[in-house]
């Protein structure tokens, strides 16, 4: 993936966060009390398997990564091109970095490779800005 995709990843995630963020007050539909205990579970249930020799791309994997994003589709249904970006928010940020990261150190990492991955293979993505609407 060169520089000017994931440039676009950031910045489909910017936007489509934004909007969701306008149009729903702040995302104030969401329970985020429970999102978080959701992703706590979820992180709980993958980092054995980051020991384990499991590959991104591994069926068992990408069921948590469909997971995750289930999650995330609370808040809104990002395109592939957001959720992406979303996986390279996770590494640049420094406090999401370490929040992850607490969960094992290869979290991170790990958890983007598996995401992008998904945004390849998966479905139920929202049409990103350069795709016509059907």
């Amino acid at each position: 993936m060169g520089n000017s995709y994931e440039d676009e990843c950031r910045r489909s995630l910017a936007e489509e966060q934004a909007k969701s963020l306008a149009g729903t007050n702040n995302w104030e539909h969401v329970d985020r009390e429970r999102v978080h205990q959701d992703w706590d579970v979820l992180y709980r249930e993958i980092t054995p398997f980051l020991d384990g020799g499991s590959l991104p791309g591994d069926q068992q994997i990408q069921e948590f990564v469909r997971r995750h994003f289930d999650i995330v589709c609370r808040f809104y249904t990002p395109s592939r091109e957001a959720y992406v970006g979303m996986s390279l928010f996770y590494a640049e940020d420094e406090a999401m970095r370490a929040f992850h990261d607490s969960y094992h150190p290869g979290l991170v990492e790990f958890l983007g490779a598996a995401i992008k991955v998904f945004a390849e293979q998966g479905s139920g993505f929202a049409p990103s800005a350069g795709e016509a609407s059907a």
